[in-house]
């Protein structure tokens, strides 16, 4: 069997307003397509979607996207402004740089170099 992505979910609390740090963070149009359920589609990567669920974030997420920058320094300070959060500092090593970031909700996600 052969299988494609159609789009990567994630529980959060508001989809509303995680959307639209999303789309200003990728691109894309936000869109709510009910009050529990927000999506965007970011040029040249598979949608990603936000559902309502009554339970908050517990522990460090199991996946995590990267998010290719040419200055992972200068991203974190841009995307502060849209609500993100710095976790730690930035790391070099032979493959490049990255920092890890949070979204508004407490998702992880890394800005990496190419």
């Amino acid at each position: 069997m052969r299988a494609r992505v159609q789009e990567i979910v994630f529980d959060c609390a508001g989809p509303a307003a995680l959307v639209r740090f999303w789309a200003a963070l990728l691109g894309g149009t936000p869109v709510d397509r009910s009050p529990g359920w927000s999506y965007v589609d970011p040029p040249g990567f598979v949608r990603l979607a936000f559902q309502r669920v009554p339970e908050g974030k517990a522990a460090k997420n199991r996946v995590h996207l990267d998010v290719e920058v040419a200055d992972p320094v200068a991203a974190a300070e841009e995307v502060l402004a849209l609500g993100a959060g710095r976790s730690g500092a930035p790391v070099t090593d032979e493959q490049g740089t990255f920092q890890v970031m949070v979204d508004p909700e407490g998702n992880e996600f890394c800005f990496v170099t190419g």
